[in-house]
């Protein structure tokens, strides 16, 4: 039966603008043109700037998580897929802690659900267009410039949801959000190698690859100096250092644990059910960082130097959450940076060796706090999203099979799959955590956790699409890989 919070927002999913799923089977070609247009609509928005915002006048709030939110400072996509990853985040937390009742099983609760978590994406889209006008991100306005902002950002929080939901609900490959996020990922990392923009006579371009070529003809620029590059640009060996986690991350995800089984009305007949070392994959850095967005959003806001309740008498409390200096983009406004001794200043990691060295304490307190909160974020996607050992257990029964010398028990199997999941739990979420933290220290071409991100989902783009490759060739191995 329908929990009280669903029927809540029963109302508003009724008149949310949605898309229905496909009624035949969409082909292989169809989902890639599907999936194609949702990222040239994407980034056709994310080059369009707001209408009415002047650059040099805003603040950067997000300044720390664009490459994750997937969004673009001044235009369309200012708050990129922050609203959906926070509301997804808020149900599955809800739902894993009891706290809200759903019966996955039930096709009109599971429905009402998806309905409810988008409903909610569309309130946490108003919520942080209003905080972020009121806060001052876009410079002093007045009620009209104001209002058309405000219309702008939530018609595109609006094509940003549905865009997810195209994708999601099977007329595409993967999801939005996984889609936005390597798109921005790859072209920053694609910037970083080949930009042609000058950042000085004696450094050359930004592009490092760009840079090399000219220290080769350009006495000015020493070949030596690019190894190692100052100001936060792009190095040899940032290069080095994305290759190497490039491919030390597809190592991990292509590591398996694999539990023997057996057709139980079939002799003879034997498979294995594997399970990957990183078991829940990236989702617990996503959602992490989804929740630091938001603390440091608000954090910013309440404890910025141009926030309100500075001057009331409680910024002794105020500084224990953050103080901040105001750092040039470079192209116009300006981002916050932390200072030493507050709370903020400890959930953002080192970004360069420099910083890594000059303040170990507080890398080692990020990291400590990074991974356990990928740690518990993962036992929490477990028990939501199917992997938990019962739900497992439930598969391979159903499947008729069973693990050889056991009896065909649920409970059974459950039991030994409670001495591999959890242990892979724990693993997934101290080796994603250690690999984002030491991207972003040794001065990585991208984020550290945006290329851990990304890298874990061109792996789930290029596995899905040989699932459909070969669902194409051979349609009665569509059950088998688990596309129906």
């Amino acid at each position: 039966m329908t929990g009280k919070f669903l029927r809540f927002f029963s109302p508003f999913v009724r008149v949310m603008p949605e898309l229905k799923q496909p009624q035949r089977e969409v082909s292989f070609k169809e989902k890639l043109m599907w999936t194609g247009l949702a990222l040239i609509i994407y980034l056709i928005m994310s080059n369009t700037p707001l209408y009415g915002v002047t650059t040099t006048a805003t603040t950067d709030y997000y300044y720390w998580l664009r490459v994750i939110l997937a969004s673009q400072k001044g235009t369309l996509t200012e708050l990129g897929i922050g609203p959906i990853v926070t509301a997804g985040l808020i149900m599955q937390l809800l739902l894993g802690s009891k706290i809200i009742k759903v019966d996955m099983s039930d096709p009109y609760d599971r429905a009402m659900f998806s309905g409810s978590q988008k409903v909610f994406a569309m309130f946490l889209t108003v919520f942080n267009i209003i905080a972020y006008i009121a806060g001052g991100a876009f410079g002093s306005l007045n009620i009209q410039s104001g209002t058309f902002i405000f219309l702008q950002l939530l018609f595109s929080g609006v094509v940003i949801i549905l865009l997810d939901e195209l994708l999601q609900k099977g007329w595409g490959i993967g999801s939005g959000i996984s889609l936005f996020i390597a798109a921005g990922v790859a072209g920053q990392i694609f910037w970083n190698l080949f930009s042609f923009v000058e950042v000085g006579t004696d450094v050359g371009a930004r592009g490092i690859v760009v840079a090399f070529f000219q220290s080769l003809t350009n006495p000015n620029i020493d070949t030596a100096s690019l190894f190692w590059r100052q100001d936060a640009l792009p190095s040899l060996f940032g290069g080095i250092t994305t290759l190497g986690i490039f491919l030390i991350v597809i190592w991990f995800e292509s590591t398996r644990v694999e539990i023997p089984l057996a057709y139980k009305g079939y002799r003879g007949f034997k498979g294995k059910y594997p399970m990957k070392l990183l078991y829940v994959s990236n989702i617990p850095v996503i959602l992490v960082n989804a929740l630091y967005a938001n603390f440091l959003f608000f954090g910013q806001m309440i404890a910025g130097p141009n926030s309100g309740f500075r001057g009331q008498g409680y910024d002794v409390l105020i500084n224990l959450i953050g103080q901040f200096d105001p750092v040039s983009t470079g192209g116009g406004g300006d981002y916050l940076v932390p200072k030493p001794f507050c709370l903020l200043y400890y959930l953002t990691p080192p970004q360069g060796l420099e910083q890594l060295v000059a303040d170990p304490i507080r890398a080692i307190i990020y990291l400590i706090i990074f991974i356990f909160l990928c740690i518990m974020l993962g036992r929490v996607w477990v028990d939501v999203s199917g992997l938990a050992p019962r739900d497992i257990a439930q598969q391979i029964i159903d499947s008729g099979m069973q693990i050889p010398g056991f009896r065909s028990s649920d409970k059974i199997i459950e039991r030994i799959l409670k001495r591999y999941i959890p242990t892979l739990i724990i693993l997934n979420g101290i080796i994603i955590a250690v690999m984002s933290f030491f991207a972003d220290s040794l001065g990585a071409l991208t984020s550290g956790t945006g290329l851990l991100i990304a890298i874990g989902i061109v792996h789930q783009y290029s596995e899905s699409i040989a699932k459909e490759m070969a669902a194409q060739q051979y349609p009665g191995m569509r059950s088998f890989l688990g596309m129906d």
